[in-house]
């Protein structure tokens, strides 16, 4: 099979009829073979209901997977990207704004430059200011601490990726902005961008507002740089942190004591050691640096037993 469209949605009844007939046209008029997962995010609307009309038209083409509740849009890239078979994984947003014309580009610079994920870059955008700015300065910050210099558009809906890195990524949490992110980590080092079209929302409102997702997306950004740079190795930070605490506690404490015996032997009156605010400083630092050490080790136990993270409640597959 050449494509799998993935499409995450919550509440988008009115738009998936069109989008689909849309993407129909496009496959038919470059003769490829492809399937397209719905996975509906706990819609209350009639996405389902379109969904199962889609599929009945054409079962071998139409999927869907339709989760219990609205979990987000990671978790439903997760099990879509589970159950892709194309060689190129193609994922857009169910709202019309990105444009099914993009596809074979998208698959032509995938299979014939050898790239190994295509991000979308709406270089023109018609969302409003509020979220326009907010986006430059979060996009500006991705590049710098994930090292992908060439992206504008970390969080594009649109983007194309060769099969082999959407099944060895795992997309959790709110992670979905930073899957280039997740595949540099992965090893597949040759990320490219394209310039695609951004059209404006024909149906409903934006289901992504909010100053909460700009909040959320760094700290999921600081989150992913420590577990992409000590994820592995959690005992090297905390351990390391840990051991420098407790050094320079153990030397202050060991000083005092010192000085204090020094003070005895030379008959020089000296006040009691609890007495000195130096103590307290060198007996916490010891305590912190043994509760450091002791998370690193703790850390190192959790990374290597952890399961059931992408653990979500599936309603129905059809």
């Amino acid at each position: 099979m050449d494509i799998s469209v993935v499409i995450p949605l919550y509440n988008e009844d009115e738009s998936i009829p069109e989008l689909y007939a849309w993407i129909e046209r496009v496959m038919k008029q470059n003769n490829f073979s492809y399937e397209v997962i719905f996975i509906n995010d706990g819609s209350t609307d009639r996405s389902w209901e379109i969904i199962q009309e889609l599929n009945q038209k054409q079962p071998d083409v139409v999927k869907g997977i339709k989760f219990r509740r609205n979990y987000g849009k990671s978790p439903a890239l997760y099990c879509g990207f589970d159950q892709a078979q194309g060689d190129v994984v193609i994922t857009m947003d169910a709202d019309l704004q990105d444009s099914p014309d993009e596809i074979p580009e998208l698959y032509r610079m995938i299979k014939e430059e050898g790239y190994d994920l295509v991000s979308g870059y709406k270089q023109k955008r018609y969302d409003p200011i509020s979220k326009t700015i907010p986006t430059k300065l979060f996009n500006a910050t991705a590049r710098k601490i994930s090292g992908i210099k060439n992206l504008h558009d970390f969080n594009c809906g649109l983007k194309a990726y060769r099969k082999a890195v959407v099944k060895n990524i795992e997309v959790y949490g709110e992670m979905h902005r930073y899957i280039p992110y997740l595949a540099k980590n992965a090893g597949f080092n040759k990320i490219g961008e394209k310039v695609v079209q951004h059209q404006a929302r024909k149906y409903g409102t934006s289901k992504f507002m909010g100053l909460n997702r700009f909040v959320n997306g760094y700290l999921d950004l600081l989150t992913l740089w420590f577990l992409s740079t000590f994820g592995k190795k959690p005992m090297h930070v905390f351990g390391f942190l840990g051991t420098v605490m407790f050094f320079i506690g153990f030397v202050a404490a060991i000083w005092i004591g010192a000085d204090k015996l020094w003070c005895l032997a030379n008959g020089i009156p000296q006040r009691l050691v609890t007495n000195s605010p130096f103590f307290y400083i060198a007996l916490t630092m010891m305590i912190l640096g043994t509760q450091l050490f002791l998370t690193g080790f703790l850390g190192d136990l959790i990374s290597r037993s952890s399961t059931g993270r992408n653990d979500y409640q599936i309603e129905e597959t059809i």
